[in-house]
């Protein structure tokens, strides 16, 4: 039987535990809690037993506690493929491994599996902080594995790692250049292709964007050529909702094409438009885009399409023609959906319609009446609503008279329509403001809003946002403006935090430049950039020959480096080979094969008044080089012997 191996001493299992620790550390907030306290009793148990010298657990109790782990992570997850329950069972096996490490290439193992975890960070996030969090890992990694080979306590591996670290970054940007890139998610199992975002929902009920505003996640970021239009035109429009259920509005069916059906004219506004991957198809463009969008469909509810759920970050050339007046025929059955409420809703709000359709002529004399009576309601904007009873309609108009932009644009539509005027809600946002630090326009899920579309003779659809009646401001300055003095604002609109304000705008300009030139580093911006190169289009066979003599030179320059620093002389025997040569001009040249103890003998023979100089010096270089570590003033002792020598 062969002898086993003996594991390192406890300064090398250090580099082992403080690598497990930095790559568990962002993976705790997604794992189950009795998964935290599993790993954080098995990491225990491997320090105590490193430092005890203990063996290591049997085979058949490292086969019980696996199987016991991935029972209970399928169990936890109700599935064992995908990327949380996967996650999940590394972070378990990492630490497991290290529990039953017999040999050193056992704990090579493990540094391999947590190097692959910290991929896995990437599969959550792949910001700023992951990256440099990744970098900082992989040298903590690579020390791991210098310090099982090197017994140089903290130092020495740390030091190596940093070197290895530097010689891979070049090979590191030639792959990110060159190497085809994919486009899609970095992750994109089916089980997870539909996991929980934060973001615009298809459905509109009493609370839904009230609670989206609490957020300052970015939704949508903008890039104008030019001026940006003003802030009562930054509508960008998303869902349109038709179908009402006496709570919750919800999308119609609707057509589509591929060039809009509405004639483009007037003022015109070209930006890049930047989305967040919320898993949503709908492209949240202003109203309303123009022509010539690649893979876009144009709904004839004037929404812009994508072809499939956005799942990773996008970024798309628009223009927006805000001043378009849509006055084309509209379909009679949209009309007649239009119109529709559900039997018994509301019946306050229909006796309220009829008064205020009652001797009206048109369409358009009810939607004034309406606005106006909507102007002077006193109706409050809050983002505190009080609650509403079973019909939220007749509850809002009637009873609180306090609610958000939806309680808005719902009772509205609402009340046209028992009115018989054809009227439907639109969702998405309003707003955005200028960054100052890069001048990109930032639209965050806390500018979620909700306004009306009324349906008139000759001029087709027309926006209304009710909103705006109770609180002119938001249209204009945006919700914090617009909130009352007393209502509690989402911690980062808050006045008081300037400074915290600027800090994240300079954070968010920084982390727009990482999206826009790494994260979006997308194949048609490889095809661009290896044109400028001169590389015109190459296929896989050329790029794999570009990659292939980049790398190969890459390769020869670090041997060369390397074979020049291997001749290289440090300071010990910098001092020696001047001693060497001050013997050589005095016709003692030192031969190839001669030790530093023999050359001193035969210098001595040379020199008899020298030898008890020659050989002082002989064997303190004798014992710095080759003897255990030198004291601190050794080398200067040296030095002072070799500078006094004296020959005859």
């Amino acid at each position: 039987m062969a002898r086993l191996e003996p594991l390192p001493l406890p300064a090398h299992f250090l580099w082992l535990l403080g690598l497990s620790g930095i790559t568990l550390a962002p993976h705790l907030a997604h794992l189950p809690t009795w998964l935290v306290l599993a790993c954080g009793v098995m990491l225990a148990g491997q320090a105590l037993r490193t430092f005890t010298r203990q063996p290591p657990l049997s085979g058949l109790v490292t086969s019980l506690l696996a199987l016991a782990l991935a029972t209970g992570i399928s169990l936890e997850f109700q599935q064992f493929l995908g990327k949380a329950p996967g996650l999940a069972l590394l972070a378990g096996l990492l630490c497991l491994k290290q529990l039953e490490s017999r040999r050193r290439r056992d704990l090579r193992a493990a540094i391999f599996l947590a190097l692959f975890l910290q991929f896995g960070l990437f599969f959550r996030n792949q910001g700023i902080p992951i990256a440099v969090l990744a970098l900082f890992g992989t040298w903590i990694g690579l020390a791991a594995l210098v310090s099982l080979q090197i017994d140089d306590g903290f130092k020495g591996p740390a030091r190596i790692a940093g070197a290895l670290l530097l010689q891979g970054l070049p090979f590191m940007l030639v792959l990110f250049a060159l190497f085809p890139r994919v486009q899609g998610p970095l992750w994109g199992l089916p089980e997870d292709a539909l996991a929980a975002k934060t973001g615009l929902s298809d459905s509109m009920s009493p609370g839904s964007i009230g609670e989206l505003v609490q957020s300052d996640a970015i939704a949508l970021r903008a890039s104008f050529n030019g001026s940006p239009p003003l802030p009562n035109q930054r509508y960008w429009r998303g869902p349109v909702l038709e179908v009402f259920d006496g709570r919750t509005w919800r999308p119609g069916s609707r057509g589509w094409a591929t060039q809009p059906s509405y004639p483009v004219q007037g003022d015109r506004f070209e930006y890049e438009l930047t989305l967040e991957p919320l898993d949503y198809p709908w492209l949240l463009a202003l109203d309303f885009p123009g022509p010539g969008i690649p893979g876009a469909r144009y709904a004839t509810t004037f929404q812009l399409l994508a072809g499939k759920p956005i799942q990773s970050r996008q970024r798309i050339n628009l223009t927006a023609y805000p001043g378009v007046q849509v006055g084309l025929p509209e379909n009679p059955e949209t009309l007649a959906r239009a119109r529709q409420l559900p039997p018994g809703s509301g019946p306050r709000s229909r006796e309220l319609a009829a008064s205020l359709a009652a001797g009206r002529r048109n369409d358009g004399e009810i939607l004034q009446a309406t606005l106006q009576y909507f102007r002077q309601g006193g109706f409050g904007y809050t983002l505190s609503p009080p609650p509403l009873a079973d019909d939220p309609v007749d509850g809002f108009l009637f009873d609180t008279r306090r609610g958000f932009c939806e309680h808005f644009a719902s009772s509205f539509v609402f009340l046209l329509r028992a009115a018989g005027v054809p009227a439907r809600v639109v969702t998405g946002y309003l707003g955005g403001d200028i960054n100052p630090v890069d001048q990109v326009m930032v639209v965050r899920q806390s500018d979620a809003h909700a306004w009306a579309e009324v349906w008139l003779e000759g001029r087709g659809w027309v926006r209304v946002d009710p909103t705006a009646l109770a609180a002119p401001r938001r249209q204009s300055e945006g919700l914090a403006q617009a909130l009352p003095d007393n209502e509690t604002l989402p911690f980062m609109l808050r006045g008081d935090l300037e400074w915290l304000r600027d800090l994240r705008l300079r954070w968010e300009a920084f982390n727009h430049s990482w999206n826009r030139w790494i994260l979006g580093y997308t194949p048609d911006r490889q095809r661009e950039f290896l044109s400028r190169l001169g590389l015109g289009q190459p296929d896989w066979q050329r790029m794999v020959t570009i990659l292939a003599v980049c790398c190969g030179l890459l390769m020869a320059g670090l041997l060369a480096w390397a074979l020049r620093s291997r001749h290289r002389l440090d300071a010990l025997d910098r001092l020696w080979a001047g001693f060497c040569r001050r013997l050589a001009k005095r016709g003692l040249p030192r031969l190839p094969w001669e030790g530093p103890l023999a050359y001193a003998a035969r210098a001595s023979q040379a020199f008899p008044g020298a030898d008890p100089a020659l050989q002082n010096i002989a064997s303190q270089y004798a014992r710095l080089r080759y003897g255990p570590t030198a004291a601190p003033g050794d080398l200067a002792l040296l030095k002072h012997a070799i500078h006094t020598l004296k020959l005859p």
